[in-house]
């Protein structure tokens, strides 16, 4: 359990995601990601440096990311160290966790999670086998090999989602109905021009060439889903219960959350009267090939570490690469589906890895200010059969 750090109101930004060859897809994530951070904080009129280490995520390699969190910095004028952390679709909390310990050991003040990933043009990877037929070379997808299987179980992720469906006996049915009501939660962060999504969301400006700049200040490439339009949807897999509409999309996309201490945070914040502690941090593994049934003991482990139940918590937000997700946690938990991931979730706005569940985090934080602040438990599950989550609270 933490008591000293904290997220300033206001200290954090997600871009918006694009679809998988989309618009982000040609731009190396470390670079886009840094001057959308480097515009966020100059947006801001901080004074610099802001920030005294970085803890970057990423999960796709990109070029020169040997380098990773110190370039990053370089190009956002902040001289400082850091770090890169790999963790699959827990980076983000990987990162905010690690902050977090920093602040409250007190070796660092203001660590920044910076959460860049390109999901899109991944690279094909060799290594060298002299022992190989004509000296044939070892190959690897990076994104589509690893998706499809796990080397300690030989499953691909959709695989484990199928298997923890059947641990709750989940239907075709109840995976149709939750996506079109994720769906429509989604369109509540679209009502009025937006206005939820702009009360964080930060525009990314892409170079064309030496005269044109575009500029993507909105979600690319979310799909639309009704019962009528994905009732004819076959199952992805044969025999299984999701289809194309019941599970996430790969996307591109970066974001960034400053933690710090409580007087800092209230330096930074735009509203000084507003704080946002981070309280708990859990994680756990579960069985081979369970990968979806993750968030839930690693959501206990965060719960217990705060002293509350899942009762006591205003605002919900899940990684959910598949329906089977939350069917499991809303079961598990004895929760109503309906409560959790208002605004939009992973499932709908898609999946950049890196920066997915930093973008949850934030969409809680502002959730629960829209309702009058409150704890809020984010948790999801990552590669390798794992979960982990965050309890914050939001005054």
């Amino acid at each position: 359990m933490f008591t000293k750090a904290y997220i300033p109101y206001g200290g954090y930004y997600c871009s918006p995601f694009a679809k998988w060859q989309g618009s982000l897809s040609n731009e190396n994530s470390i670079v886009l990601g840094a001057a959308t951070a480097k515009r966020w904080i100059e947006s801001k009129g901080w004074e610099t440096p802001v920030f005294d280490y970085t803890y970057h995520g990423i999960t796709v390699v990109q070029k020169s990311c040997f380098y990773g969190s110190t370039w990053a910095n370089a190009m956002m004028d902040h001289q400082v160290p850091g770090m890169t952390i790999i963790q699959a679709c827990s980076t983000s909390t990987t990162c905010i966790h690690a902050a977090a310990l920093a602040v409250e050991t007190g070796t660092q003040t203001t660590p920044f999670c910076f959460l860049a990933d390109r999901m899109s043009n991944a690279p094909h990877l060799i290594w060298p086998n002299p022992k190989g037929p004509g000296g044939e070379v070892i190959a690897e997808n990076w994104n589509m090999d690893n998706i499809n299987a796990d080397p300690s179980t030989g499953q691909g992720m959709l695989n484990t989602a199928e298997n923890v469906a059947k641990l709750v006996n989940a239907t075709r049915e109840e995976t149709d109905d939750l996506a079109v009501m994720r769906y429509e939660q989604y369109l509540d962060a679209l009502k009025d021009d937006r206005a939820f999504q702009k009360r964080y969301m930060f525009p990314v400006e892409v170079k064309i060439n030496r005269k044109k700049t575009i500029t993507l200040d909105a979600d690319e490439g979310v799909t639309p889903v009704t019962k009528d339009g994905i009732a004819h949807l076959k199952p992805v897999m044969p025999g299984g219960i999701h289809t194309f509409a019941s599970q996430t999309h790969p996307a591109d996309g970066n974001a960034g959350i400053i933690v710090t201490t409580k007087e800092r945070a209230a330096n930074l914040s735009s509203d000084r009267y507003r704080t946002i502690q981070i309280i708990s941090y859990g994680f756990a593994r579960e069985g081979k090939a369970l990968m979806p049934a993750a968030p839930v003991p690693a959501a206990q482990m965060a719960l217990d570490r705060a002293g509350i139940t899942i009762k006591d918590v205003k605002v919900i937000k899940t990684h959910n690469p598949f329906a089977a997700n939350d069917l499991y946690f809303a079961k598990k938990f004895g929760i109503d589906l309906r409560t959790m991931d208002n605004y939009g979730c992973s499932m709908i706005f898609g999946h950049p890895q890196a920066p997915t569940v930093a973008r949850l985090v934030i969409e809680g934080i502002e959730e629960a200010i829209i309702r009058g602040g409150g704890y809020v438990l984010i948790a999801g599950c990552a590669a390798g059969d794992t979960g982990a989550a965050l309890v914050l609270r939001v005054d």
